[in-house]
């Protein structure tokens, strides 16, 4: 069967073009598109198959082939992680994290991703609450380029709004994918982080498709960050109405889900950053 397009992994860009190689002269040569944005020329395609399956494995030529095959494996998975160009720099090395609250949060999170071993086999999750403009995307993206570079796990980035996105449009007839492929797509990958659950309607729909991609991958044991600006469960207002929470928007059961298995808690409880420089 045909492999299916993924809706949530783009694939870097390629171009190929006519080039010179020292061995083997005029040589079809290619470039491709690197996760900082740039473009970075392969080797030649006959050289790096003679290193990878010629040459002696105790050879320099078989050492470099095999460093070029896993930095392009690092760089597509990278690529294709979801973090976007605004977050391409948003490393745990870049977080400024300068009051007791935020090294604490940078501390929870370098934790999971340094242990993201651990965590992958307990299916351990992680919730990211509080505050707009802390600095929860940019930990997250920073747990996501880690396991992706040090644990060469497949790890996404993506918005609930877009997986909401995504199930609609599978309704369509000319869609070419089912909401079966989605769910499977989503529960496929080692780490999921889906950032700004509560930004979205709260609609029931919404909250069935939510709810169905943490179960999918609580069965499978997989683990899953959730971000959101609003606090996990609701309090009574002063005037007897609940206030907004996490739970309102993915259900009881799913937030008890996630909860489950010595869950992390991280709470992002200081003021925003944005507009300061």
């Amino acid at each position: 069967p045909i492999s299916q397009r993924s809706n949530f992994r783009r694939e870097p860009e390629q171009r190929t073009f006519a080039g010179n190689c020292p061995i083997h002269g005029e040589v079809d040569r290619s470039e491709v598109e690197q996760f900082d944005g740039s473009m970075a020329a392969r080797q030649c395609k006959q050289c790096q198959f003679h290193g990878l399956r010629v040459a002696p494995r105790s050879s320099e030529e078989h050492s470099l082939a095999l460093a070029n095959l896993q930095a392009e494996s690092v760089n597509s998975a990278l690529v294709g992680s979801g973090i976007t160009p605004r977050f391409a720099e948003s490393t745990f090395a870049t977080y400024r994290a300068n009051t007791p609250a935020m090294i604490q949060a940078l501390e929870t999170c370098q934790g999971y991703a340094d242990n993201f071993g651990e965590h992958f086999q307990a299916g351990r999750n992680l919730l990211m609450c509080g505050n707009i403009g802390t600095g929860k995307t940019h930990l997250a993206s920073g747990i996501v380029q880690h396991v992706i570079r040090q644990h060469r796990a497949v790890a996404v980035i993506t918005t609930a709004a877009e997986i909401i996105r995504v199930f609609k449009r599978s309704m369509s007839r000319d869609s070419g994918y089912t909401e079966g492929d989605v769910i499977n797509e989503l529960a496929s990958f080692d780490l999921l982080v889906v950032d700004e659950v509560g930004a979205q309607a709260g609609t029931a729909y919404e909250l069935s498709v939510l709810h169905e991609t943490i179960d999918r991958r609580y069965n499978l044991v997989k683990p899953t960050v959730l971000i959101s600006n609003l606090p996990a469960t609701s309090k009574q207002g002063v005037d007897g109405k609940s206030t907004p929470s996490l739970e309102q928007y993915i259900g009881a059961r799913a937030l008890d889900r996630l909860r489950e298995n010595n869950a992390l808690l991280v709470g992002f409880t200081w003021a925003s950053a944005r507009g300061r420089t």
